[in-house]
């Protein structure tokens, strides 16, 4: 076999060791971005990291014209870059930024708390593979044709919202009348799932009035638009069976074997986190001194002094909903595909491994504030042993559509920030993956089961609709992601993570 063909690097770049660079700046932050050398780099990714150090003259500026928002040091700390690093939207993919004295909210996103959850079944890919045509058809119902069947209440809504996944079942328990949803057996699962959810699946939060309406819905229990939905983009749920043991101590006491099928959940907070977004906006732009120039790279920062307490607890009480939101929204979208099974295959034995957020930020004790865009947790075991995982927690990184993905063992890497990658990153911008590659996609689609809302076989006579449907898919294609294998191999070289298992994918469910 060949030696994987080394990735043309940039020249800004200077090589630590073989899975470690660093980016010299004029702001002197320490950088380090995790890539081997077959790892490729962006040189636009690169360009966007740079604006986004230049936040670091944006705290400095506001300091001077506004001393009384801040209360003692300010600054960027240290960023880290994870190997699936790639240009994001202002902010790289693949972030970790840690800061003292001010939150960056853009380096969450508006996707709050965006996430992976892996649930265990008990099932056996040979279980399974002579109903994957019914699997197909039953999921698409369940998705996409009206069949997800969880109506929530307004007091739900609201201390899902409040609470998380602790709000929901305090609702669950305590709510009078008729419950639409068979809580039964689920209620169950839910509490005995909250100790393999990062932070315990949520925490407490006042709900913003932007979010009334949503709270309110229809009336009474009533379904809506956006719990039980996956979102488009990246977003996904798949079906994988684990292919090969990477470390079997681990994987034993995980309970994972091969030929084993797992769900794998992709999703996060979705108009709930854009609601979040526009609350952080409007907080900063109150703090504001009059006549402040815009920060050339569009990035706002708001101050932890004592005169924003009012603005700060508004966004972070914002962020935390949405945070809520994603996790009962993870939950609930692994409740349908084990449904499916459970109706199509038969008995599915359900247990979560974890559910961890990759767009978050954290407040540290001492005053440091820890922003994740696209980079997931791998704690230390130190960090950890208050948890079901104190040798090390999973961490779930999926390859792209088609490709292996990944369940490692954090090893806990001060240099990574406690950070790992959240997939492989992209290769091409969407745009760049529409254009041509149809002898690709074609070979792809032949070999792989996807679930969209529509079938395309249905529309045959409407060549409009099939092409747009076929734009749609290039842009998460195999094609348009980094080569999995590099991404992974710097996570172990670098000592970040350990990989367990390796998953392969046996359908795929995209929104």
């Amino acid at each position: 076999m060949s030696e994987p063909r080394k990735a043309r690097s940039d020249y800004r770049l200077r090589r630590q060791d073989a899975y470690r660079l660093e980016l010299p700046n004029r702001h002197g932050v320490p950088v380090r971005i995790f890539a081997s050398e077959q790892v490729p780099i962006e040189r636009t990714a690169v360009d966007e990291l740079e604006q986004l150090l230049d936040t670091q003259q944006t705290i400095e500026a506001l300091q001077a014209a506004a001393p009384d928002l801040f209360e003692g040091d300010a600054s960027i700390e240290a960023v880290s870059l994870s190997s699936d690093f790639h240009r994001g939207s202002g902010i790289p993919i693949g972030t970790t930024l840690r800061t003292r004295g001010v939150l960056v909210p853009q380096a969450v996103g508006t996707d709050v708390n965006c996430g992976m959850r892996v649930n265990l079944t008990g099932l056996s890919y040979e279980q399974v593979a002579p109903h994957l045509d019914a699997l197909e058809r039953a999921i698409r119902h369940s998705f996409f044709q009206g069949g997800r069947g969880i109506a929530l209440s307004p007091y739900q809504r609201e201390a899902m919202l409040r609470g998380g996944l602790p709000g929901l079942v305090d609702a669950v328990e305590y709510a009078e009348g008729e419950q639409d949803l068979d809580w039964g057996g689920l209620l169950e699962q839910l509490i005995d799932e909250l100790p393999y959810i990062h932070g315990g699946g949520g925490a407490q939060a006042s709900v913003p009035a932007m979010l009334a309406d949503y709270i309110r819905g229809s009336g009474g229990h009533s379904y809506d638009a956006h719990i039980g939905s996956l979102g488009g983009g990246n977003h996904f749920l798949e079906l994988d069976r684990i292919a090969k043991i990477h470390d079997r101590a681990t994987a034993h006491a995980w309970s994972l074997r091969e030929g084993q099928v797992v769900v794998m959940v992709h999703t996060g907070s979705l108009g709930v986190g854009h609601t979040a977004s526009a609350i952080c906006r409007q907080a900063m732009r109150e703090l504001l001194p009059h006549g402040f120039p815009a920060p050339p790279n569009g990035i706002a920062i708001l101050p932890m002094g004592q005169r924003c307490a009012a603005q700060r607890q508004a966004a972070r009480d914002a962020i935390q909903a949405a945070a809520n939101f994603a996790f009962a929204n993870r939950f609930f979208l692994a409740h349908m595909a084990m449904r499916v099974l459970q109706k199509t295959v038969g008995d599915v034995e359900p247990r979560l491994l974890w559910d961890s957020p990759h767009n978050l930020l954290w407040e540290e004790e001492g005053g440091a504030v820890v922003h994740r865009k696209g980079s997931t947790p791998a704690r230390s075991p130190e960090a950890l042993m208050a948890t079901p995982y104190p040798w090390g927690e999973p961490v779930i990184v999926p390859g792209s559509m088609g490709a292996p993905s990944y369940i490692l063992r954090s090893l806990g890497s001060a240099d990574a920030l406690y950070s790992a990658c959240h997939g492989a990153g992209r290769a091409l911008a969407r745009g760049e993956a529409q254009r041509g590659h149809d002898a690709e996609l074609d070979a792809f689609l032949r070999e792989f089961r996807l679930v969209t809302p529509v079938e395309p076989a249905q529309l045959q006579a409407r060549a409009d609709l099939l092409a747009a449907w076929r734009q749609d898919v290039k842009q998460e294609a195999p094609f348009a992601y980094k080569q999995i294998g590099p991404v992974i191999e710097t996570l172990r070289g670098a000592q970040v993570a350990e990989p367990v298992v390796e998953l392969h994918p046996i359908l795929t469910v995209k929104g």
